[in-house]
């Protein structure tokens, strides 16, 4: 599964890159710092799975999620944020998972690994 991360801080970034390249099936393919890179790098990559900071800068959230779909119609969209009470509003927004950043490692793993290949979302 090709996966793209889209977060502002480098330490987020390479702990998420840290942990993905430990499974064989995960090849992380670049990084966003922002969405208007995330966006130019989805049109040339096209992954498979992004995982998304939901509180990454210049982020419409509904609107973002409609444009990331309409790049890449099979995408699938995992949103990440330290504040778990952001999970409603992530998933009405028509992400497929979501995480928060202080949930296991494990948690992240295991989503991605049932990430399924249809734009259905995944209950966690």
């Amino acid at each position: 599964m090709k996966v793209l991360l889209a977060d502002d801080r480098t330490e987020v970034r390479s702990a998420l890159r840290l942990l993905l390249e430990q499974d064989s099936n995960i090849e992380v393919i670049g990084e966003a710092t922002k969405l208007s890179d995330l966006m130019a790098k989805i049109e040339v990559a096209c992954p498979d799975c992004i995982l998304l900071d939901w509180e990454l800068p210049d982020i419409d959230t509904e609107d973002s999620i409609l444009k990331l779909r309409y790049c890449c119609p099979e995408l699938i969209i995992i949103a990440l944020s330290s504040w778990p009470e952001a999970r409603e509003a992530a998933l009405a927004a028509g992400a497929n998972a979501f995480i928060s950043k202080g949930d296991a490692p494990e948690s992240l793993l295991k989503i991605i690994e049932d990430c399924p290949h249809k734009n259905s979302r995944i209950k966690k």
